[in-house]
């Protein structure tokens, strides 16, 4: 039995009984009132889909690249391959499950991690839960986990390990004929070729109104291939789709530099953050995974409302402070600095603002990637047509990642609107 969601992106999206338990939950429903994109609407008036809607279509895609993928595979049977498909699926659609109202906006507001008390993970002392702490926890300790787990199928653990790929799964689920499919699986849900960002590239570019983010989707999924190293299987992509996974990075980069950084969006962003680190702010994002059900935009808004703050005000009635310059480039090469000094000297408020964007976090050929080296993708390359192929990684089959290796920022000054003319007057004739 299924039902069928109608989407404006994949179409009809058939939905499973088990995953309409999960969906059905309250601590899943919850999504239905958290934004995609934030703030983006003010920038974007169309841009007012949810993290619900972008989690099912993130499912929908992790289950066509599975399709892809093992076209062809038995994969130890018809019930285990069912198993991981069913778990990939699952992974896909909780992927975001435990976003912070107005998404990424108030992330920085969230409690110690160590307060969450999430199973299986190991937490760096001082650190600051994120959203994904937040969907760890929900997946292995709430009310949801024994949903995830109805269909008997898989753990929620395995479903975890999906997404977080430190945790190990707990079982051998993913290992099918001496093979262990859980890098790969784990790559469609997080990766540089991921379903994840598939989805929101394509979602987000149809709801705000742009093309930067448009992308040949379905070349993509259908010439995904995998390849096994050490008993391990890897996510690897035709050859002839790497000029369009090319295209997909640079859309991505592209989306942030001129979408997700949009100017209006950051001064709404930079004023809430504002107020959530004000000294008398009333409202805090709880470390209760229950209580975390309640914490949605809705609530956030009703905060700001209620509250006295001047910054909550200006984000209530859109007062926002106004763009007076920015700087786009290397952050070597930018010199926002002596601007506002020469502001701050002057007694006029400001925000001062930076955003980072770069190609690849999961490629770093200079080696300023995070703490661990990302699954390797590889391309299937065959050198002569008709001859046998041979697999080399990904970053060796573009020169995208070696162009593009350096960081982009765009720094920003805002001011208030009652203060944009003689601050604009301050930086036209610094004498003046």
């Amino acid at each position: 039995m299924s039902i069928e969601v109608r989407d404006p992106i994949h179409g009809s999206i058939a939905v499973d009984d088990a995953e309409v338990v999960v969906m059905d939950h309250p601590l899943f429903q919850r999504l239905r009132r958290i934004r995609q994109l934030g703030f983006g609407e003010l920038a974007y008036p169309g841009a007012t889909h949810t993290r619900y809607l972008h989690s099912l279509g993130a499912m929908e895609l992790a289950g066509q690249a599975f399709d892809a993928l093992f076209s062809g595979h038995s994969l130890g049977g018809p019930e285990r391959r069912a198993a991981l498909r069913s778990c990939l699926r699952m992974a896909a659609l909780l992927h975001d499950v435990g976003h912070a109202p107005m998404s990424h906006a108030s992330e920085f507001a969230m409690p110690p991690a160590a307060r969450l008390e999430i199973p299986h993970v190991q937490v760096r002392p001082g650190r600051r839960a994120t959203h994904e702490d937040y969907t760890l926890k929900i997946l292995l300790d709430s009310p949801l986990t024994s949903a995830i787990e109805a269909s008997g199928r898989f753990t929620a653990r395995s479903v975890a390990s999906l997404i977080e790929r430190s945790m190990e799964p707990g079982d051998d689920l993913f290992v099918v004929e001496g093979v262990d499919h859980r890098p790969l699986l784990s790559q469609l849900v997080s990766s540089e070729l991921d379903m994840d960002r598939m989805d929101y590239l394509t979602r987000d570019s149809y709801f705000t109104g742009v093309q930067y983010g448009s992308f040949d989707l379905r070349w993509l999924v259908t010439h995904l291939r995998r390849h096994v190293v050490d008993d391990r299987a890897h996510l690897a992509l035709s050859q002839k789709a790497v000029y369009t996974f090319d295209h997909f990075l640079i859309a991505r980069y592209h989306m942030f530099i001129l979408v997700y950084f949009h100017y209006r969006c950051v001064a709404f962003e930079e004023m809430l953050r504002r107020y959530l680190t004000d000294e008398g702010c009333e409202y805090t994002i709880p470390a209760d995974v229950e209580a975390y059900g309640d914490c949605d935009d809705l609530e956030l808004m009703g905060a700001l409302r209620a509250s006295r703050s001047d910054w909550a005000r200006r984000i209530v009635n859109h007062d926002e402070y106004k763009l007076l310059t920015e700087q786009h480039g290397r952050p070597e090469d930018l010199a926002i600095a002596p601007l506002t000094e020469r502001l701050r000297a002057a007694g006029v408020p400001l925000i001062e603002a930076t955003s980072s964007s770069v190609l690849s976090k999961y490629f770093d050929p200079k080696g300023r990637g995070g703490d661990a080296a990302p699954a390797p993708i590889f391309v299937f390359e065959t050198p002569v047509r008709g001859g046998p192929e041979r697999a080399v990684p990904l970053e060796l089959s573009t020169d995208l990642f070696e162009r593009y290796s350096g960081k982009r920022q765009l720094a920003r000054i805002y001011v208030p609107r009652e203060h944009l003319h003689r601050a604009r007057a301050l930086l036209l004739d610094p004498t003046g």
